[in-house]
């Protein structure tokens, strides 16, 4: 166990696991820490064991690319991550703890005729919700972004842009440091390194959780666990519709800062920003095939490395200097899932793919009400698990750019 995490200033180390608690939160991701966070603010509820397997920040909430953004697709899924962006412009005051966070522009390149009347679709549809975005040429683009290459003489020219100015980058263990330390100060408990191995279903109704560490009985299960929630909820007996896929990145040695715009390529299937330690991060799209290992691939630094060059060629002697991949839970129309299941008392936070990051404040709020009220937020109504029974699918196919 790492103990960074026990430091009294961050996190106070808990005692045994109690044999009771009103709430048990699985997954200490950036998720499963602000359920418990507004909890506690919101509602009162304190008794909350949040059980990671791990160390907390270990899965997605570790291993992303930290782009906050909320030019979405559709109706739904733009007005949920609209209210995760402002959640999280005021984080660091409301948990005390520097985010880093930098709004500083977020572009969608396109590269043909086709991919700008999707972007000018996806503009109209942020628009009428209020959000800001809007379509650019390629000598706006230029003119905000003027280290980017918009020449001719590469595979994919520039066209122009989906252009999002609030758009900008977080630190994602300072997420997870700064939920968990005051969700933590609330009496919400954080056990690491305790492993679920079951429920204890009866009836159609879940009554408690089985862990390596003994069994615990709940009023409330929450599994909050990204990557693993298929097995996770396959062990209360509730069958999921995702599919596992590894998101590979990189980042590279650092260099003098040049680059304060967020760049994604969904032709190249390549995204860019630079971080506050003028490390380069770069991402492509998912792996085509599902997969639930956690290898990363050669053919992923080969084309990255390819397509980033053509956007910035001034990077050609530039080192990498660390590679990781995070596994992404895919639901058939690409939204999450969110809320209650089949079995009573037990709620999934899960099907994100790659947008589970940006939305953890919100998705936080949401399930931290309907945990309390037992009455599934407006918000958060059209991506409940159901719509995959009815037919009422919420569709953010190609709303990532370059992952789906």
């Amino acid at each position: 166990m790492k103990d960074i995490f026990f430091r009294k200033e961050i996190l106070k180390r808990p005692g045994p696991l109690k044999k009771h608690y009103d709430v048990v939160i699985v997954g200490g991701g950036s998720h499963g820490l602000a359920t418990a966070y507004y909890l506690a603010i919101h509602h009162g509820i304190t008794d909350v064991a949040i059980l990671e397997k791990n160390y907390i920040g270990s899965g997605a909430a570790g291993r992303n690319t930290t782009i906050i953004r909320s030019n979405y697709r559709t109706p739904e899924g733009a007005a949920f991550y609209t209210q995760s962006v402002k959640l999280y412009e005021k984080l660091s005051a409301d948990l005390d703890f520097n985010m880093m966070f930098s709004q500083h522009g977020h572009f969608t390149l396109a590269h043909s005729d086709r991919s700008l009347v999707v972007q000018n679709e996806r503009a109209e549809v942020n628009k009428l919700l209020g959000i800001d975005s809007r379509v650019i040429d390629r000598q706006e683009v230029k003119k905000l972004c003027p280290q980017i290459n918009i020449g001719e003489d590469v595979t994919w020219p520039i066209q122009g842009a989906l252009y999002h100015p609030p758009g900008g980058i977080i630190r994602h263990d300072a997420v997870v440091w700064g939920y968990a330390k005051q969700a933590g100060r609330r009496g919400a408990e954080i056990h690491q390194g305790v492993e679920v191995t079951g429920f204890d279903v009866r009836n159609g109704k879940v009554y408690g959780v089985k862990t390596n560490q003994g069994d615990i009985s709940a009023g409330v299960v929450l599994s909050a666990t990204a990557g693993w929630s298929t097995p996770v909820a396959a062990l209360a007996g509730v069958p999921l519709p995702l599919t596992g896929s590894i998101l590979q990145a990189f980042v590279t040695e650092p260099v003098k800062p040049f680059l304060d715009k967020i760049i994604v390529s969904a032709q190249m299937h390549i995204y860019c920003s630079q971080t506050d330690r003028g490390e380069f991060l770069i991402g492509a799209e998912v792996e085509p095939y599902p997969t639930y290992s956690n290898k990363g691939t050669f053919p992923f630094i080969e084309y990255a490395c390819r397509h980033i060059l053509e956007l910035f060629p001034q990077l050609h002697a530039t080192k990498i200097l660390r590679h990781w991949t995070g596994l992404c839970d895919m639901s058939p129309d690409y939204s999450p899932i969110i809320g209650e299941t089949e079995v009573d008392g037990f709620l999934v936070d899960c099907g994100w793919g790659t947008y589970g990051f940006k939305a953890a404040p919100i998705t936080g709020v949401t399930l931290a009400e309907l945990i309390a009220t037992g009455k599934t937020p407006k918000l958060i109504e059209p991506f409940k698990l159901e719509r995959f029974y009815d037919d009422n699918l919420v569709s953010e196919l190609a709303a990532a750019a370059v992952s789906h």
